[in-house]
C-alpha cells in the first residue's frame, strides 16, 4: 500500500476500542511503553516457525508494512506499530489479523 493511504490512518477511538478487544481476545497485548501491539507464537519446530515467518514476510512486503520480530528456534515474537505514524493504525490491525490466520494454518 502506498505511504499515506487510508489504511495507514489512525483508528478512531471507537474503532480502536473494538479492534483492541478483538486482538486481545486472540492473544495480542498492548505495549505500555509504546503505542504498539505484541504477540508471541510457539510452533512445534524451527521449520514451522520459519514457514510462518515466510508467509508473514510475503504479506508484509505486499502491504509495505513490516513487523518488528524476533525468532529463536520455534518461538516467534512480533510487535506491530506504524513507525511512519508513530503508533497503532489500521495497517497494524490488518497485518495482525493476517498473522493470526497464518499461525492457525501452520
Amino acid at each position: 500500500m502506498p505511504f499515506g493511504s487510508s489504511q495507514s490512518h489512525w483508528l478512531t477511538t471507537e474503532e480502536r476500542s473494538q479492534v483492541l478487544l478483538d486482538l486481545k481476545a486472540s492473544g495480542w497485548a498492548e505495549l505500555g511503553e509504546r503505542d504498539a501491539i505484541y504477540k508471541e507464537f510457539n510452533f512445534k519446530s524451527f521449520n514451522q516457525a520459519f514457514g510462518f515467518m515466510t508467509r508473514v514476510a510475503l504479506q508484509a512486503e505486499k502491504m509495505n508494512h513490516h513487523p518488528e520480530w524476533f525468532n529463536v528456534y520455534s518461538k516467534v515474537q512480533i510487535t506491530l506499530i506504524s513507525h511512519d505514524c508513530g503508533g497503532l493504525t489500521k495497517r497494524d490491525v490488518k497485518l495482525a489479523q493476517f498473522i493470526d490466520r497464518a499461525a492457525a494454518s501452520v
